[in-house]
């Protein structure tokens, strides 16, 4: 039989002089290989055994990382097996095979699979879902199977948001584990949701909107302190065009030149919230704030790059235009980045008199046609493309401290 000492010494023994791999058996099957490596050598524990007749072999390891005498129990342990006529080799690939399975099953593991199928922009790293998950959920949940997951479970974590005081934050981290779960029933992880069990658990979002202003003498002083604004030029730019497009503002910082067809006046791109293609027309106002950008970032992807990414590698960040607001005067209680489109929606209908279902479709809202058809993204382009003009020639006229005159609604 071995000693740890034999073991501790075998790469000095006279064996080991001869520079080949040999064999320091132990009892019953067990056996330690040593093998020269390029650097030092290698000692294996091994064990021989014979199943149905067959002589077979099972590792159970390195030494020193596997001692002496956890080698001989795992052996013991693996003739247990042989006498009740399980194979050890087969055992051991079926316990393998159980545990990456359960790995495959913890809720991180499938968010972040969800995320990457899902969710268009998962890999940016400011990404809002991922950072909920990440920040809320992960810590307590991410290595937990999710059969086993109960909805106080989930409880637990929300009201640790709720306790920060961010009950709205609580709510949409519900939201993002329900898709979660929800993604986990249709692949076959879980049977159900449960997120819906949880439904009156948390007291009721406030529902507040994002501030905006929509006085058009107040809106004239807000275009002229953006046209002030003394921040980079993209930031600038973004800045600047926000109110004449109008669009989500995590839509805006992630523009990317090839969505724009300038000669054609129009920005196409993918609207993850209503799954549709959007078509934003493009005022003269629009062109030529773009038409001055491209020189500086129309070698990359996006059309307002990350200042931390020379290259472009990513789109600008969530808080830029916020920033942007605050620096001039306008916190988030006053006006947001968000607030343009509002600003826009009281102003088009109640002041320049357009359609609402002109207005409803430029914000890419779901519009159903007389039809009952769900939103078309063409319906009425060449009134918008009219209406996205007339908008920006009407906020020129802010700006000019001119008397502005109402547009009437183009028929």
């Amino acid at each position: 039989m071995l000693s740890d000492a034999a073991c501790k010494n075998a790469h000095k023994s006279a064996k080991a002089k001869l520079g080949k791999a040999f064999k320091l058996s132990d009892s019953k099957g067990l056996f330690l290989l040593v093998k020269p490596q390029i650097e030092g050598w290698s000692k294996l524990w091994r064990f021989k055994y014979r199943f149905a007749g067959k002589e077979k072999l099972l590792a159970f390891g390195t030494y020193p990382e596997i001692s002496l005498d956890q080698a001989r129990q795992r052996r013991e342990e693996a003739r247990k097996l042989v006498a009740i006529d399980v194979d050890p080799s087969e055992h051991k690939k079926a316990v393998k095979a159980s545990k990456a399975a359960l790995t495959e099953n913890n809720l991180e593991v499938i968010a972040r699979e969800w995320g990457q199928k899902k969710v268009e922009t998962w890999d940016d790293k400011n990404n809002r879902s991922k950072r909920m998950l990440e920040r809320n959920i992960f810590p307590w949940l991410g290595a937990k199977p999710i059969t086993e997951i109960l909805p106080k479970d989930i409880l637990d974590c929300l009201r640790r948001v709720e306790d920060r005081g961010t009950i709205e934050t609580a709510h949409r981290t519900l939201q993002i584990t329900g898709q979660v779960f929800r993604y986990a029933v249709a692949t076959g992880r879980v049977d159900r949701d449960i997120t819906p069990d949880l439904r009156g658990a948390l007291p009721p979002a406030k529902g507040e909107h994002f501030a905006a202003i929509t006085e058009p003498k107040l809106v004239a002083e807000l275009l002229r302190a953006i046209d002030s604004y003394q921040g980079s030029f993209p930031a600038c730019c973004a800045l600047k065009l926000a109110p004449l497009v109008f669009v989500r503002p995590g839509e805006l910082r992630a523009a990317e030149w090839d969505h724009f067809d300038l000669g054609a006046k129009e920005w196409r791109y993918f609207v993850s919230k209503t799954a549709v293609q959007h078509i934003v027309p493009l005022s003269s106002q629009a062109l030529k704030i773009l038409d001055e950008l491209h020189p500086l970032t129309g070698h990359g992807r996006y059309v307002f790059p990350s200042e931390r990414t020379p290259r472009g590698e990513r789109c600008m960040s969530e808080n830029t235009i916020n920033a942007a607001l605050k620096r001039l005067g306008y916190g988030k209680d006053i006006m947001t980045g968000h607030g343009f489109r509002a600003m826009a929606r009281t102003i088009l209908d109640e002041v320049l008199n357009f359609r609402p279902d002109f207005i409803e479709h430029q914000l890419a809202h779901a519009v159903r046609d007389p039809n009952g058809r769900a939103y078309n993204r063409t319906a009425h382009l060449l009134e918008r493309h009219k209406m996205m003009q007339s908008w920006a020639d009407y906020l020129d006229g802010f700006k000019a401290g001119a008397t502005v005159i109402p547009f009437r609604k183009i028929s």
